[in-house]
C-alpha cells in the first residue's frame, strides 16, 4: 500500500503560477513512477506529467509541456508540479498518483491516488 497526500492548489489569475506537492508513504520502494493528472466532472482523467522515481526521467502531455514542470525529492518522498502560465482552461481538479508498473502517462497504470486538489484560474 502507498499513501498519497497532496497539498497546494488554489486560485490564481490568468498567467499566474501555482505549485502542487504530493508526498507518498508506505511501500515507497514499489513505486516506479509518480504522475499528475486532472479530471473535471463528466470528463476522462487526463495525464499531465510523470516522473520516474529512480531516474528522474519525465514525460509531459502536449497541453502542458513548456508550462508545467514536474520534479521530485526522493529524500522527502515528494513530487512537485510547478504550473506556470496558467489559463482558465487549466481550471480543474488535480490528482497525484503512483504506479508500480511502468513509466507511462496513461492513468490506467496508476493504482494509488491522492485526494485531489482544486486549481481555479480566473480573473
Amino acid at each position: 500500500q502507498v499513501q498519497v497526500v497532496q497539498s497546494g492548489g488554489g486560485s490564481v489569475q490568468p498567467g499566474g503560477s501555482l505549485r502542487l506537492s504530493c508526498t507518498i508513504s508506505g511501500d515507497v520502494a514499489s513505486v516506479v513512477a509518480m504522475g499528475w493528472f486532472r479530471q473535471g466532472a463528466g470528463s476522462e482523467r487526463e495525464g499531465l506529467a510523470i516522473i520516474s522515481r529512480a531516474s528522474g526521467a519525465t514525460s509531459y502531455a502536449g497541453t502542458v509541456e513548456g508550462r508545467f514542470t514536474i520534479s521530485r525529492d526522493n529524500v522527502k518522498n515528494t513530487v512537485y508540479l510547478q504550473m506556470d502560465g496558467l489559463q482558465p482552461p487549466d481550471t480543474n481538479m488535480y490528482y497525484c498518483a503512483t504506479t508500480p508498473l511502468t513509466h507511462s502517462i496513461d492513468p490506467m497504470y496508476y493504482n494509488f491516488w491522492g485526494q485531489g486538489t482544486q486549481v481555479t484560474v480566473s480573473s
